[in-house]
């Protein structure tokens, strides 16, 4: 199951590189259209819709890189059981609160396309579209949550330092 996770999380990884370099490609034109006098329709909504797909997606890579900024201000002082006791603590409630995201998301995406919820820009753009990377990103988040908190929990290790949080590759 962990090798489909995997591959899971590096897709969104990369579809979230993608979405964030696609924001950069879209204000990039836009910048330079405007010099040339050339404006285009939609364009900054468009690049917020990247930009939101693009920070969402890579939620999950980032919390099985070890890229996400944990605050361990208590965890630190911890030693031994006590301090697995609060991992698994924060690990369950991680894994509620993004399922909770993730369930409600979904339901914005379902609604937006019952609906036929259109944006209020010039570009009216179903809203379900961009919505759904949210969901996803949510979702993928929810899963590596839960997958950390289920390895935690079979191992009986802590998943990971402070130090080991803060390497740099």
């Amino acid at each position: 199951m962990s090798t489909i996770l995997d591959r899971f999380f590096k897709l969104l990884g990369a579809l979230g590189a993608f979405f964030i370099f696609a924001t950069l490609a879209i204000e990039v034109v836009n910048i330079v259209g405007r010099e040339l006098g050339y404006s285009m329709a939609g364009a900054d909504a468009y690049a917020g819709y990247f930009l939101a797909a693009g920070s969402f997606l890579a939620l999950a890579y980032a919390l099985r890189s070890g890229d996400h900024i944990r605050v361990t201000l208590i965890l630190q002082r911890l030693r031994g059981r006590p301090r697995w006791w609060m991992e698994v603590l924060c690990l369950v409630v991680a894994t509620l609160l993004s399922s909770y995201f993730a369930w409600f998301a979904a339901r914005l995406v379902w609604g937006s396309y019952t609906f036929h919820d259109i944006s209020q820009n010039v570009d009216a753009t179903p809203l379900w579209i961009p919505q759904l990377s949210m969901a996803l990103g949510l979702l993928g988040l929810a899963l590596a949550f839960a997958e950390q908190l289920f390895e935690t929990v079979r191992t009986g290790r802590v998943p990971g330092t402070a130090e080991e949080a803060a390497h740099v590759e």
